[in-house]
């Protein structure tokens, strides 16, 4: 069975940074994709960026690109998101994902497995 925990969340001032960590266990995960995804009270879920285990393949949202990293310890089964240039937009409850394939997948609809959730704040 699929397991994702999430870890890193919490509250940072405008401008700042924050690594999120997303432990994966019950699978080999090296034909998966790993995801990121945010979201808000009374909003979907948003795609913000994902990696293909087997290569390190990533893709963004646009509205991440050039703050965001995602990355993968191979040896430790874990994804992280590293936020830079964090703004009071960025605030959310942050989710891991992942799914069987390679594919490009950026709705919540196709994934299969989430974490909890690591809620981040950012303050103005």
């Amino acid at each position: 069975q699929v397991q994702l925990v999430e870890s890193g969340g919490g509250l940072v001032q405008t401008g700042g940074s924050l690594r999120l960590s997303c432990a994966a266990s019950g699978r080999t995960f090296s034909t998966y994709t790993m995801a990121w995804f945010r979201q808000t009270p009374g909003k979907e879920r948003d795609f913000v960026a994902a990696l293909h285990w087997y290569n390190g393949y990533t893709y963004y949202a646009d509205s991440v690109k050039g703050r965001f990293t995602i990355s993968r310890d191979t040896t430790r089964n874990t994804v992280y998101l590293q936020m830079n240039s964090l703004n009071p937009e960025d605030t959310a409850v942050y989710y891991c994902a992942t799914e069987s394939g390679l594919r490009r997948r950026t709705t919540p609809q196709e994934y299969g497995h989430w974490g909890q959730g690591t809620q981040v704040t950012v303050s103005s």
